[in-house]
């Protein structure tokens, strides 16, 4: 379950990644709650900050792709955590003064995509340069364990942050410290036990030539398609967390917080089932996609609060389940040279879909409340399932018609 942890370099980069994801999982959930504090519970205003911090990723997330093959990832990595954490230290400093306003969580919500649409395809071609492909699932599985295992310290500890400090600016200011610990991980690691990609030269048409290259092959556009459904209403579910706890089951910042840990606690579950795994197939992504929608639907109609925090778990092994499915096929199925560039497009799907789904759920939330939107998203995610199986379907048979009609 463990095995990429004997790497030295990874063992570095998961020690500084827990620290950092910690401070993630405050800032987001402190950013909800700042929303929410400053436009008086605004189901659509929440919507907008989810998609405003997904919507560069939808424009520009194949670029970055690009850019992850041409240049070295570790400096870019590096560079890309210092501006993140400039960002948590503005927001903060205006929160503290009391000058936040709503337009200034949504500046840092969409200049945080932006440095994201090359930080997160760098980071996850990065993986591979650190273990290798042979530990390559068992290192994402595990990459999935620490996010979620902060996505459980992470809400209820801000809660209790939000609560202690009769605020959220502190834990925008914690946020900024930890990223201290990812950094140093990157600027201290053993260059020479790298398995360092070769950089693709600039060329004309490579991005381009990226996206034909998923198109061409089934074994990655299905896992393209069914996450891309997926996430779509997925990226949403925190948000929906937020409106439940609070609108629903009238609970304070410290029960939202438990609400946001016990989703974490399935999703952690998920990951560390998937890293005892030696292979993901295509059953456990079809698996995981459909008992995402059909808990999802379940959480929507939990009568009382303590049937809501339980349903939250299996819920989340469901979604763990098939983004980690998703991801290792996906990397274990490109070649190295093309690697940032389908994890570009892969993130693409997987993040750009929030500024559609986001705003469709915030609106149906408003206008039918919480309990609505969260059915109708799990509805639309079992229909997504259906989708990209028939969109696969038809997308190969048409690639490989001229193929045929050529022998």
């Amino acid at each position: 379950m463990f095995r990429s942890l004997r790497i030295h370099n990874y063992r570095m980069f998961a020690a500084g990644g827990t620290v950092s994801n910690v401070g993630t999982w405050l800032q987001r959930t402190a950013q909800d709650w700042l929303i929410l504090d400053l436009t008086n519970g605004s189901a659509a205003a929440l919507g907008m900050a989810t998609a405003l911090q997904f919507l560069p990723m939808l424009l520009f997330g194949m670029f970055g792709g690009v850019l992850a093959d041409r240049y070295p990832k570790r400096p870019i990595l590096i560079a890309a955590q210092t501006l993140m954490a400039g960002l948590a230290l503005t927001i903060g400093v205006l929160t503290m003064t009391g000058s936040a306003q709503v337009w200034h969580v949504y500046v840092m919500a969409f200049t945080l995509g932006m440095i994201s649409c090359v930080e997160v395809p760098t980071r996850q071609a990065f993986v591979v340069e650190m273990v290798g492909r042979q530990d390559l699932p068992n290192a994402i599985a595990l990459n999935s364990s620490i996010f979620n295992l902060a996505r459980v310290v992470g809400p209820a500890l801000a809660g209790v942050l939000i609560y202690v400090f009769a605020g959220t600016g502190p834990l925008f200011l914690i946020n900024a410290l930890t990223f201290g610990g990812v950094i140093s991980s990157l600027v201290f690691m053993r260059k020479s036990e790298l398995n360092v990609s070769e950089r693709v030269p600039r060329a004309k048409g490579q991005l381009r030539e990226g996206l034909r290259y998923v198109v061409q092959r089934e074994e990655l556009l299905m896992p393209v398609l069914l996450i891309g459904f997926v996430s779509m209403f997925s990226q949403s579910f925190s948000m929906s967390i937020a409106l439940m706890a609070r609108e629903v089951f009238k609970a304070g910042a410290s029960s939202f917080g438990l609400a946001s840990s016990m989703f974490a606690v399935g999703a952690l579950g998920g990951a560390l089932l998937a890293a005892r795994r030696a292979r993901l197939s295509k059953k456990v992504l079809f698996a995981g996609a459909i008992g995402f929608g059909v808990f999802q639907i379940a959480t929507g109609l939990a009568p009382f609060y303590p049937a809501y925090l339980l349903l939250l778990i299996p819920t989340g092994i469901a979604l763990i389940t098939i983004n980690t499915a998703a991801n290792a096929s996906v990397q274990l199925a490109t070649s190295q040279e093309m690697r940032g560039r389908v994890m570009g497009i892969y993130m693409l799907v997987f993040t750009g879909g929030a500024p559609l789904g986001a705003p469709l759920i915030g609106w149906l939330s408003e206008l039918g409340g919480p309990r609505m939107g969260v059915v109708l998203s799990g509805v639309l995610v079992l229909v997504g399932t259906g989708l990209a199986v028939l969109m696969t379907r038809l997308i190969s048979s048409r690639v490989s018609r001229p193929v045929l009609a050529m022998a």
